[in-house]
């Protein structure tokens, strides 16, 4: 195509021929583009090193003294730096985009907690989904909070933390300032706490559950202090002689277990339901979703594990293995690996001091 420069008149237009290029001698970037049977007028800019390039109209449904003042107005927003304003601003993820990005990243959570996240910002953020996480204010967040407090304070925390992982994650490789959450005052969570303090109440309460399978899933829980989303789906294949292997936790990383025959004497009678997973659901659920409740949560049946271990004489540090709780040293994060095997003789400790209780 030939390219030539003039000044970019109506007589120069209409005069062209096809497969020519004009490029305007008095405005920078503005041009005509001729074909076989269109000619179009455009306005071009490079802008960080990429070319932007603007289609102003095609003639005749466009004059090229009109043309002329829109390349006019274009030239004089690149100057101020609109323009590209503009463009970093289309880069800005919208907040659903920025969810689906941060839950696909390669250090995957467990399912359980990519099905929380995505829900939270699906149901309780709905009306922030499609907006730019550049649109989301300081202010927008601290009434987003309140509104949420209103139905549960824990809760409001959750969702706005849950959507500062998301904004900071896409903060990361995006040019967004600092998350708006910043201004919430954050609800107080002070830890329950709460443990099984009288177990022989816990006995008659879980002994008196009609559901065999109930009642094996307290006590497995009680034995190995297992969050609650593991052990409800539970498999057999992730269950072996000496240990049970869960491939991805809470803190994003592997977890295996020891398991001893008083484990198995618990899971065994399981197995005559003939599922997948170790404490079958009914109906249309593949796994237990919800335990006949009893006084104690899951939670506290964790805590009462991680007391009885602590009585038991076993160190800190060991217990927080036994519960695959995250090191807070570097050397522990990051370098020291341990095994099932050698947590066996601290579970073993474990489950002879609930013996003693009277709980096996």
């Amino acid at each position: 195509m030939a390219a030539t420069k003039k000044k970019l008149t109506q007589t120069v237009a209409d005069k062209a021929g096809p497969n020519e290029k004009i490029w305007d001698t008095e405005i920078k970037g503005f041009y005509l583009v001729t074909g076989k049977t269109k000619k179009t007028l455009y306005y071009q800019k490079d802008v960080n090193r990429k070319t932007v390039r603007h289609k102003l109209g095609s003639l005749p449904e466009i004059t090229v003294a009109a043309a002329r003042v829109e390349a006019e107005q274009l030239r004089a927003e690149h100057a101020t730096g609109a323009v590209a304003q503009r463009l970093a601003a289309s880069r800005i993820p919208t907040l659903r985009d920025a969810t689906d990005t941060y839950l696909a990243r390669p250090k995957l959570r467990s399912e359980h907690n990519k099905n929380q996240v995505r829900a939270q910002m699906e149901n309780k953020l709905t009306d922030w989904l499609d907006l730019r996480l550049d649109e989301i204010t300081k202010a927008d967040c601290v009434a987003m909070h309140a509104r949420l407090g209103a139905d549960g304070e824990r809760a409001a925390n959750h969702v706005l933390k849950s959507f500062r992982s998301i904004y900071n994650h896409a903060r990361r490789v995006h040019d967004l300032p600092e998350c708006p959450t910043m201004a919430i005052e954050w609800f107080p969570e002070p830890a329950s706490g709460k443990i099984i303090d009288d177990l022989d109440a816990w006995k008659e309460a879980v002994d008196g559950l009609e559901n065999d399978v109930h009642r094996a899933f307290y006590r497995f829980l009680l034995l190995t202090g297992l969050r609650l989303s593991e052990a409800l789906s539970l498999r057999w294949d992730q269950v072996h002689a000496d240990h049970l292997h869960l491939p991805l936790t809470k803190n994003g990383r592997p977890f295996d277990l020891p398991l001893l025959a008083e484990h198995h004497g618990i899971l065994q009678p399981m197995q005559a339901y003939r599922s997948d997973y170790v404490f079958p659901g009914t109906r249309h659920a593949l796994h237990l979703k919800s335990p006949e409740r009893i006084a104690w949560s899951a939670h506290a049946h964790r805590r009462t594990f991680a007391t009885v271990a602590a009585e038991s004489g076993l160190w800190e540090e060991t217990i927080g293995r036994l519960l695959n709780h995250t090191p807070q040293s570097v050397t522990g994060a990051h370098y020291v690996k341990v095994g099932h095997e050698q947590l066996r003789a601290p579970m073993e400790q474990v489950v002879s001091a609930f013996k003693r209780k009277g709980l096996i």
